[in-house]
């Protein structure tokens, strides 16, 4: 891609929100009882590409439980507050009612809901509830705690393990005498597959598929709840984003004969965003504020990430997102309205057939133009004028 310069000293990429791109149909089109929107990693096979962001506004036990009788997975945070709190309900309802209070202080709010500790025993607990119940077991962790948390998580045997910070490097170089956190060598001495990121460049990715990792999430800065572009001005629009690691991970898969799958992570909200970001190469994705508007979502409707009650730089912020209906109608509609925010997985699944494509891996293949260049900054403000679009 050609370098645009930003200063007599200073060159740069343009890159590409998903808005500014659009899918061109093909030659053919099929009916769309034709296509499939099966997903499989490792052992794994599941009937819609989605998983459900390790938000505790969006994945408690009973909704993982439900995104897997749907056919998609949760992500269940080992650091939020299900593991901190027997029962999180008080808390969940003192932040709904602060999400829907502009002038609460929001942060404040957060920070004394996860000022308890993580309780290891709840870890092992909250796993065996999605399990007993029938669910797929996919539990996140960030990569400063890890190595803390690991020994209680693989106890507690999950099915998939991510490992999930704003920016998460195969190499993190450091001075303070403790010895940082070697993701090679932790994620080939598990058994467990192991999903990590965020990442948003194409070095980035390729050294996050060397660690052995079964996939890595695509995304910084570009959620509803995220402030990361505000507060630490990195980032990388996500279509771009994507398509680097899709570069990633075809240089990866000549040199090695491993697939590793690439997971769009935040900034979608309709259909459309998720038919975009398979395009621009995502086998999945993972998202947070079309599933938080779920009447099931744990804490009515608000949404934020766990770096938003950071004790010293908070990277996001506390919002509310208007319910939309049952997680099951979100995902398979009816549609509530002609915005493409529900019936989330019809919309992909027509996108596909309009434009030709019977699976996921044939879509990829599809052809993206440019469109008008966006009015607003990937990350910082939606179509709608307001922060941010997903997590």
């Amino acid at each position: 891609m050609a370098e645009i310069e930003i200063g007599m000293g200073k060159d740069g990429r343009r890159s590409y929100s998903l808005d500014e791109v659009a899918i061109v149909p093909s030659r053919r089109t099929r009916d769309t009882d034709d296509v499939e929107l099966t997903w499989q990693i490792d052992a794994y096979t599941f009937d819609i590409p989605v998983i459900a962001s390790d938000s505790d506004g969006v994945t408690s036990p009973a909704t993982a439980v439900e995104m897997s009788r749907l056919g998609g997975v949760g992500a269940l945070h080992v650091e939020g507050l299900w593991t901190r709190h027997e029962d999180p309900a008080a808390q969940l309802e003192r932040i709904a009612r602060a999400a829907a209070d502009p002038e609460a202080d929001h942060v404040g709010v957060l920070r004394e809901a996860y000022a308890a500790p993580v309780d290891p025993d709840l870890i092992g607990r909250r796993i065996e509830e999605v399990r007993s119940a029938g669910g797929t077991a996919c539990v996140s962790v960030s990569p400063a705690h890890t190595e803390t948390l690991l020994e209680h998580v693989i106890a507690a045997e999950p099915d998939l393990l991510l490992i999930h910070g704003t920016v998460t490097s195969a190499e993190h170089v450091t001075t303070s005498g403790h010895e940082p956190l070697d993701l090679k060598q932790l994620v080939r001495r598990l058994e467990v597959p192991v999903i990590v990121g965020g990442c948003a460049s194409y070095p980035a990715a390729m050294h996050l598929m060397r660690t052995g990792a079964a996939g890595v999430l695509v995304g910084i800065g570009s959620g509803a709840s995220s402030t990361t572009a505000q507060v630490l001005g990195v980032g990388n629009a996500h279509a771009t984003a994507i398509a680097d690691a899709r570069a990633a991970r075809m240089r990866h898969l000549d040199e090695t004969g491993v697939y590793v799958h690439v997971i769009a992570d935040g900034g979608m909200t309709t259909g459309g965003d998720i038919a975009k970001a398979i395009v621009c190469g995502a086998d999945a994705v993972m998202m947070a504020a079309p599933l938080a508007a779920a009447t099931e979502a744990p804490a009515g409707g608000a949404l934020w990430s766990l770096g938003a009650f950071h004790h010293e730089l908070p990277r996001g912020r506390l919002r509310r997102v208007e319910p939309q209906g049952p997680l099951e109608q979100v995902l398979f509609g009816p549609a509530t309205g002609p915005d493409g925010r529900t019936n989330l997985m019809g919309a992909l699944r027509r996108s596909m057939a309009v434009s030709g494509y019977g699976s996921l891996k044939e879509f990829q293949k599809a052809e993206l133009v440019v469109t008008s260049p966006s009015v607003v900054r990937p990350g910082v403000l939606d179509r709608a004028g307001e922060p941010g679009a997903s997590m």
